[in-house]
């Protein structure tokens, strides 16, 4: 489910190389708006002000979508995962509840700590870092991305972390922090590649991810839900790392790195004859096409975020600290 492709990206793309062949380029430093020329300035990606307000605008928009089950409410204000993950939600709410989310809760962030990278050119981005009413006791990070300064802040990753699991950034002397470059060689595995070795992962194992529930644990479940009595479950992982999905990587304090990238998993039950594949909830029904005879194919977007250690530091692991995931589509047959 790519949005490389549609109308709205392609418009975008062209938008983005109009500015650049303008070379006209405006962005934002700590006391202000200054006008630069070209694309080369490393510059902070906004200021904190702007910062807080492009939360509280995502937090409205959220809200409202989810009280209305209506996907056009929030949708100028989430892309990549978050989207995939969000439309197919509130489509599938709609479908069982067209008149609104009856057990519509508002979410409410506070105590938001705002980490905003130098860098040059587009997109831009920062992460801000919250306490949130639902969840528990975790910290929300949210990433926030635009692709020029007339683009609206959208978040494209939202995952959920315990509070020491975030980790310290490195900050420069004004307090902005490091954008960590996808080719990156010095961590252990390059911010570009972790979407493609995570998928590697779950399908043959390997050394590169430390143990945890997003890595060794959930491996063995899913052995363990391969082969019952009468079902059979194959899972197949992809990478995703084009456009709105590239992974995003800041320096933290040791030198390594904070990673937000996303994978996409089929999950394909089949029924032994004389079986029948287990009764699903409303949601799957939603967002199912087909009928339920024998098969069920399951498409899952997921966003994750993991610490990226420096190269040689330790064991050279890479720690899965958080994912949430979201049924996108599936068909029965």
């Amino acid at each position: 489910m790519s949005r490389d492709r549609s109308p709205r990206r392609l418009r975008r793309l062209d938008r983005r190389a109009l500015t650049a062949a303008s070379l006209t380029a405006l962005s934002l430093t700590a006391s202000g708006c200054v006008v630069v020329h070209g694309e080369k300035e490393v510059l902070p990606a906004t200021t904190r002000a702007e910062a807080a307000k492009a939360l509280g605008q995502f937090t409205a928009a959220y809200n409202k979508a989810d009280e209305e089950y209506d996907t056009s409410l929030d949708a100028d204000h989430v892309t990549g995962a978050l989207s995939d993950i969000d439309a197919a939600r509130l489509k599938a709410g709609h479908i069982n509840n067209p008149a609104g989310n009856p057990g519509h809760s508002p979410l409410k962030l506070s105590d938001a700590r705002f980490t905003i990278p130098k860098k040059a050119g587009w997109p831009r981005w920062f992460v801000a870092d919250a306490h949130g009413n639902k969840g528990g006791d975790l910290r929300w990070l949210l990433v926030f991305t635009r692709g020029e300064l007339s683009d609206p802040w959208q978040v494209a990753y939202l995952t959920l972390v315990a509070p020491a699991d975030v980790p310290k950034f490195k900050h420069d002397a004004d307090g902005w922090a490091e954008a960590v470059p996808a080719n990156s060689t010095q961590l252990a595995l390059a911010p570009g590649t972790l979407s493609k070795d995570y998928a590697s992962y779950l399908k043959s194992g390997g050394k590169s991810f430390a143990a945890g529930a997003h890595t060794s644990a959930w491996r063995a479940q899913r052995e363990a839900a391969g082969s019952k009595p009468g079902l059979a479950t194959q899972y197949i992982d992809q990478p995703l790392t084009g456009g709105d999905y590239a992974p995003l990587a800041l320096r933290t304090a040791d030198g390594g790195a904070l990673v937000f990238f996303t994978t996409r998993r089929y999950e394909k039950q089949t029924a032994a004859a004389g079986t029948a594949i287990p009764a699903q909830n409303d949601n799957v029904r939603a967002l199912t096409t087909g009928e339920i005879k024998q098969s069920l194919t399951m498409e899952f977007v997921s966003n994750q975020v993991a610490l990226d250690p420096p190269r040689g530091a330790g064991g050279g692991k890479v720690s899965v600290l958080g994912r949430i995931e979201g049924l996108t589509s599936a068909e029965g047959s």
